[in-house]
């Protein structure tokens, strides 16, 4: 049945008793994206000056892509690659563009094109390289399967090209096209240059080889996957008989990938492996990189409880390592990117939750003195740049308001001191992508009702230069829905303090009482409370005006800026803590706020927000009534190593932890209405919790809903009509199984 412009709507409401109906919003609009048009700055480069940064942008008249410079201080534009010489010399047609990678002297490109998804992202595909003094466009690769190149980089002098194809390294000379592969013991098992699943998925691990500062080395990682447990997907749509998907994934207390480091000539020769202690299997290598303008790499090194963290220095030529700097966690801690090395590399920057919040430090070479660059009670949130000739760092932290995001600067060997640099009257979030040199910044600023006005700033003074992008259209677009601004609130779990927000019908009566939607994530890898534009929550506003107050609650655990004990009250306890603030937290709110019906309380969730929303109808049946589990974990031992034991150490050493965190436990508890939803494609929370789940509630006799997406992935969106299917089905079973509407 083709669908046509839809209203979930008068049908729907009056056979449930008549919900109040949206007029304006229609959710095949929605999921369209027709409502609202953001205008974004997109892929954008900053070249080596640090003066300029280059733009993608279709060439109307050639139907080609142009490479478009802008000058930082006063947009100066010039066209430095015409979409004319991106013209494939055997076709004689366009090619196409999807990234592009500088040289060091910008005197050559790398074009990235004909891309393919591996797991989350398209990885691999086909390159191209263009001398822009010469004009000459050559594909890489010659030889190679189409598509199968990966991670495409320059020389640092530019003569030639290293890559991966097929799980093997390769080098090949810009100007002759000659071809020599490093490795060649890649296979189904042996991965060069790149990454497994876990990796990829929880330490974004992909591109796994780094060229030397000369240009003599390539330094690689190594997976061998054989001993991994397999887990196969099966494909039952695309074919008359089905097919089966088989990848390494290896479960919370299996036996992981044995990991390893090496360097290799670029000219060829055979591979030196760094002599790292410690069993491969047991540990793990999340971050290697060459020291600046040196032949040494600095490794760092996790245990695999993610507990503690060993810094080493191997210099080329060399296999032992040496250990300089230990960090440790009495719960986890995260990798440590973003490294700037100082003073002709006798220090280098580390973040830590040593003092109870999130700071940067300044460590020396041999790991002795260790000085904080910031301090104070709050959260070193994300690196953006550094002046290094200036000696200054900028960072996003946000001290008194956890929803919202701030741009401020410390001195890379001061007292400690940090000074906040954005706009004092821009309350909401505030994203940089700076220059090389720190001396400029796109910057980009909304909160929950504005949308991105994005300028170009100069630094250190944080000035405006020039608006790039307004979104005036946006505004006025959203302004024009007449929709309930979200609201951010408070509430409490016993003594604990949480952020909150809440979105209002359109036509709401504060004399009535409305039933609640809450959303939730609930889990360490993120937070929902957030005062940043998410294109209008169309969706949750779409839900309001059905006639709901839709909630989200962050619990003790999501990652907010509100420091080391916040975040990691949680170890070992994952599920617990979360289901229990979710429940405290919304019955305060409907003690603050007479509008709210605390007879009919809803809650969904997405990936962790599945599990969440499962343990809260299980766990606390008398506060939550109905519920949409999207994409859930059900049994934690189900979950990758990476991610499920570093919250919650392995099943054989916390099994408590790992009963008390799964909704499984608690099926019994169900006796509100459940609508589960998977896609059966889904390689990262497997379609087998569904099933594990399905099993043990039909075990129980309890009743549910059952929705099933074939050969979709976590996201759940692949395949025609996917999304609109998705939300249509959702907002018939809130109006079905959660009466809308003030009473």
């Amino acid at each position: 049945m083709k669908l046509k412009k839809l209203l979930i709507g008068v049908a729907l409401a009056q056979c449930i008793g008549g919900a109040a109906m949206a007029q304006d919003l229609s959710l095949e609009e929605i999921v369209a994206g027709k409502v609202i048009t953001t205008k974004s700055i997109g892929a954008m480069n900053w070249l080596n000056d640090g003066e300029r940064y280059s733009r993608l942008e279709k060439n109307n008249e050639t139907g080609g892509t142009d490479v478009v410079a802008y000058r930082a201080k006063d947009d100066a534009r010039e066209v430095i690659i015409p979409s004319s010489m991106l013209i494939d010399r055997e076709t004689g047609k366009p090619i196409g563009v999807r990234s592009i990678t500088w040289s060091a002297d910008n005197k050559k490109v790398l074009i990235y094109n004909n891309t393919r998804r591996v797991w989350r992202y398209d990885t691999r595909g086909d390159y191209w390289v263009l001398d822009r003094e010469t004009g000459a466009l050559r594909q890489l690769g010659k030889g190679r399967p189409e598509a199968s190149l990966m991670f495409a980089k320059f020389s640092p002098d530019g003569t030639r090209v290293a890559y991966v194809s097929e799980n093997n390294i390769y080098v090949e000379e810009v100007a002759s096209g000659n071809i020599r592969q490093l490795t060649s013991d890649g296979s189904e098992t042996i991965v060069n240059g790149t990454f497994d699943w876990v990796y990829e998925e929880e330490f974004s691990c992909r591109d796994g080889f780094r060229w030397s500062p000369d240009g003599r080395y390539i330094a690689y990682w190594q997976s061998d996957t054989e001993g991994t447990g397999v887990f196969d997907i099966i494909n039952n749509v695309d074919s008359l008989y089905p097919t089966i998907l088989h990848f390494p994934y290896p479960k919370a207390g299996t036996t992981n990938s044995a990991v390893k480091v090496g360097y290799v000539p670029a000219d060829g020769g055979s591979t030196t492996w760094v002599n790292i202690p410690g069993d491969p299997r047991n540990n793990y290598i999340p971050r290697m990189d060459f020291i600046p303008e040196s032949n040494e790499l600095f490794i760092q090194q996790m245990n695999r409880q993610q507990n503690t963290n060993k810094v080493w220095i191997v210099a080329l030529g060399e296999s032992e390592p040496k250990n300089i700097f230990t960090d440790q966690d009495a719960a986890w801690l995260d990798t440590n990117d973003n490294i700037i090395w100082l003073k002709d590399n006798q220090y280098f920057t580390w973040e830590s939750e040593r003092s109870g919040w999130r700071h940067l430090y300044r460590v020396s070479r041999d790991g002795q003195e260790i000085v904080p660059i910031t301090q104070g009670d709050f959260d070193y949130i994300q690196h953006v740049g550094t002046d290094v000739e200036k000696g200054i760092t900028y960072f996003i932290a946000s001290p008194d308001n956890y929803t919202q995001r701030y741009l401020y600067s410390a001195k890379l060997f001061g007292n400690g001191e940090v000074t906040r640099l954005s706009p004092m009257d821009q309350a909401g979030q505030h994203r940089y992508n700076m220059s090389p040199t720190g001396r400029w910044a796109v910057h980009t600023y909304s909160n929950a009702v504005t949308p991105p006005v994005i300028d170009m700033v100069s630094f250190p003074k944080h000035k405006s230069v020039r608006v790039i992008e307004d979104n005036a259209e946006a505004k006025a677009q959203y302004q024009a829905l007449g929709l309930q601004p979200k609201e951010f609130v408070k509430t409490k779990s016993g003594d604990l303090t949480l952020d909150a927000y809440m979105i209002k019908p359109k036509d709401f009566d504060p004399s009535k009482k409305y039933p609640v939607i809450i959303e939730v994530y609930g889990e360490p890898a993120s937070s929902t409370v957030q005062d940043v534009w998410a294109g209008g929550d169309l969706w949750n506003q779409y839900m309001a005006n059905q006639g709901y107050i839709v909630v989200s609650i962050d619990n003790r655990g999501a990652n907010c800026p509100r420091g080391r004990e916040w975040r990691k009250c949680i170890y070992g306890e994952v599920g617990t803590f979360a289901s229990q603030d979710q429940a405290r937290g919304i019955q305060d709110l409907a003690r603050q706020y007479a509008f709210i019906d605390a007879s009919r309380i809803g809650i969904t969730g997405w990936s962790g927000g599945g599990s969440q929303t499962l343990n809260c109808m299980f766990r606390y049946p008398e506060v939550f009534h109905t519920g949409i589990a999207i994409a859930f974990v059900a049994d934690q031992r189900t979950y990758d190593t990476i991610y499920q034991e570093r919250y919650m150490n392995t099943p054989q050493e916390n099994p408590d932890g790992y009963r008390k965190g799964s909704p499984i436990t608690y099926v019994e508890g169900l006796k509100g209405n459940l609508l589960l939803i998977h896609g059966t494609g889904d390689d990262n929370v497997h379609y087998q919790n569904c099933e594990l789940l399905v099993n043990k509630l039909v075990e129980h006799g309890k009743m549910f809903s059952q929705l099933s997406y074939p050969m979709r992935s976590h996201g759940i969106y692949e395949r025609p009509g996917t999304t609109l299917h998705l939300r249509m089905s959702m907002a018939k079973y809130w109006l079905e199984h959660l009466p809308a509407g003030g009473k």
